[in-house]
């Protein structure tokens, strides 16, 4: 059965959050009443499911009892947590790779026992200090994954592969995070790397957000979608204004609500769908009431975007059904 817009399931970005309390004490290292708190306001705002981004809470650093207190906090609230997204453990990290590794795998047993579905990391690495410095991180240069070096290639692929395995043994999907920069930060690469990988449960996080938002020449966000769904298996969601001026090489975006920016989620959702996308949606946005504007986003697919009558939908996730990937997507 397909999802509709009433029930499709759909994770607040707990990206609002900051980790570190008032008094500089870190948010891990809390009493599970203000973990509850949080979820609370996540429901208020009209969400039943959250993201738990690791940039508040890291799952896969809390013991058992500690998962275990997070879980209560979330059901008193009324959250479900379907999804982790662990951002900024690249598992090709030069210095920090195994680490971040373990960190991973510790992600994955934390999931299996919160009840998850999936887990979302990426290749993306740690902010720069220029970075740190910005209004918008992303308006200058980060770190970027070496092109055409086969060799750290193929520890990506390896590595991710080990991943996926655990992930399996536990009944996890995978999604692998689009971002700039990285092995992930074009459509085809991110679909070469699925493909490279070769799991079923191993698929694309396509959030083509990361790239429209960068203040150079960007790819045409039509043809990332129509490359990248047909591998997706969670999908973050979150738009951005865009100015170009080419003849200047001057490019300029900004966060915007869903339905206001680059671009067209009925598009792009209509596509997704066409192709048996059937994943948990996460809503996102950087900067002001984070969280009134991702609701305001739920709000959008749920009256706008996401099919109102179940049938709707033509099948379901390649990823998800272990089905062969196609070679390429044709484009617009």
């Amino acid at each position: 059965m397909s999802y509709t817009a009433e029930n499709w399931p759909i994770t607040a970005a707990l990206l609002q959050f900051p980790g570190i309390r008032p008094d500089g004490t870190s948010v891990q290292d809390a009493p599970a009443a203000e973990w509850q708190r949080v979820f609370e306001e996540v429901a208020d705002a009209g969400f039943a499911n959250a993201d738990l981004t690791d940039s508040w809470v890291r799952p896969g650093d809390l013991s058992p009892a500690r998962l275990d207190e997070l879980t209560a906090a979330a059901r008193h609230a009324g959250i479900g947590l379907p999804a982790i997204s662990a951002i900024r453990r690249s598992v090709i990290d030069e210095a920090n790779w195994e680490d971040n590794l373990a960190y991973t795998h510790r992600t994955l047993d934390a999931a299996a026992q919160l009840g998850c579905e999936v887990v979302s990391i990426g290749l993306h690495q740690a902010l720069t200090p220029a970075q740190r410095e910005q209004l918008w991180f992303w308006t200058v240069q980060g770190h970027q994954d070496p092109v055409g070096d086969k060799e750290t290639w193929q520890k990506a692929v390896t590595r991710i592969r080990e991943v996926g395995r655990h992930a399996a043994e536990l009944g996890l999907l995978v999604s692998l995070e689009m971002y700039e920069d990285t092995y992930l930060g074009t459509a085809d690469s991110s679909v070469q790397l699925v493909q490279d990988i070769g799991l079923s449960n191993v698929g694309l996080n396509p959030d083509i957000g990361n790239l429209i938002r960068l203040h150079r020449p960007i790819e045409d966000w039509r043809e990332m979608v129509h490359k990248t769904l047909p591998y997706a298996n969670y999908w973050h969601v979150k738009n951005y204004v865009r100015d170009e001026n080419r003849a200047k090489d001057q490019y300029v975006a900004m966060p915007a609500p869903m339905e206001s920016g680059l671009i067209s989620y009925r598009e792009a959702f209509h596509f997704a769908i066409s192709v048996g996308f059937q994943g948990i949606i996460c809503t996102e946005h950087y900067g002001g009431d984070g969280l009134s504007v991702t609701a305001a986003n739920q709000d959008y697919l749920r009256r706008q975007v996401l099919p109102k009558r179940d049938g709707y939908a033509l099948g379901t996730s390649l990823v998800a059904q272990g089905r062969q990937l196609p070679a390429a997507v044709p484009a617009l």
